[in-house]
């Protein structure tokens, strides 16, 4: 990326969340990259299983931690495993997929990952208990992402050598891990709260140790907007519908800093929405509330779905996505 405005191409651009439906990876790429044209991502497919799926997937790329799943979900394990395995082969099919169909290209191109939170919050240590409960282990995942995702970023330059690659940072948990409310294994009880300064430090530390641009996502309520901005992430992606009136204000000085703005606002599931420009309107109403030039829209904002297409059919996601990229030309040609 150049200096300055961290996505200086992606005007009136779109793109997705991450995952779509489905198990064929090479119909998941193609989808992709031909929805897509300024801002193809490397698609998800957790319909595949366990190792497919978002935690599972990162999981894998944890480098001398190894996971497997359990009845209750995924834990620590001593040695790498059937689901370690499991988890590498999907992910190598996807990026096999993603080489073929882009052959030529050059630009900006999306991965996506857990982040260090919602992995601590949903992998149990061998004792059972999840791992956010024991500080010095939140940070050993968090130092083995950051191995890992170097490793992974470095093999998606060689596969796509025109890539300029960006990477999303998952972290549906982590106003959960703020507030104190991720259960327990047991779900009896709520492990205590992480500090914003500590939960803060850690994801700082992980967007140095990476040489990419790095988004955070986040499709839940209450998304720590200042944390991230001061972790050093250029853009957040959040479900627009789910913002309060303290976080408008709060994004307003986000944009104002020069964060970029992944803006979810096309359904996720098939709602019978047709009208791309409308899906935005919510959006043009808060950019004029909070001041800001009209011009700018387009370059401040990005036009996602609200969360992943894995739970839409296959018609569907792909109708989201192109609503998504006419939605996000409509913030250049009709910004007001």
């Amino acid at each position: 990326m150049s200096n300055g405005h961290p996505f200086p191409d992606l005007v009136g651009a779109a793109t997705g969340v991450g995952s779509l439906p489905g198990t064929d990876a090479r119909e998941a790429a193609r989808t992709s990259t031909g929805a897509l044209e300024h801002l193809p991502f490397l698609p998800e497919l957790p319909a595949r299983g366990p190792g497919a799926d978002m935690i599972g997937r990162s999981a894998g790329m944890l480098v001398e931690l190894f996971t497997q799943t359990e009845p209750s979900g995924w834990r620590f394990a001593d040695r790498p495993g059937r689901d370690t395995r499991r988890a590498h082969s999907w992910l190598g099919e996807d990026l096999d997929a993603l080489e073929e169909y882009t052959q030529g290209y050059r630009g900006p191109l999306k991965v996506q990952a857990v982040g260090p939170w919602t992995l601590a919050a949903s992998i149990e240590l061998k004792h059972g208990e999840k791992a956010l409960a024991d500080r010095g282990a939140c940070r050993d995942i968090a130092a083995s992402l950051t191995e890992g995702l170097r490793r992974h970023l470095a093999d998606v330059r060689r596969r796509v050598p025109g890539a300029e690659v960006v990477l999303q940072l998952d972290e549906p948990s982590l106003p959960a891990v703020l507030a104190g409310s991720v259960k327990t294994a047991s779900g009896f009880q709520r492990l205590r709260s992480v500090d914003r300064q500590v939960a803060e430090e850690v994801l700082r530390e992980v967007v140095l140790g990476l040489d990419a641009p790095v988004v955070v996502h986040c499709c839940a309520p209450q998304v720590p907007l200042p944390l991230l901005r001061r972790a050093g992430v250029v853009g957040v992606s959040l479900d627009f519908s789910l913002l309060t009136e303290r976080e408008d204000e709060e994004l307003g000085e986000a944009i104002d800093a020069g964060t970029v703005i992944f803006a979810g606002v096309v359904p996720f599931t098939d709602q019978g929405v047709s009208d791309a420009a409308g899906s935005v309107q919510g959006v043009r109403t808060l950019w004029r509330r909070l001041g800001f030039a009209p011009e700018l829209l387009g370059r401040r904002v990005l036009v996602t779905p609200t969360c992943g297409l894995a739970g839409a059919s296959p018609a569907y996601a792909r109708t989201a996505l192109s609503l998504s990229v006419k939605a996000g030309q409509s913030l250049v040609d009709n910004p007001e």
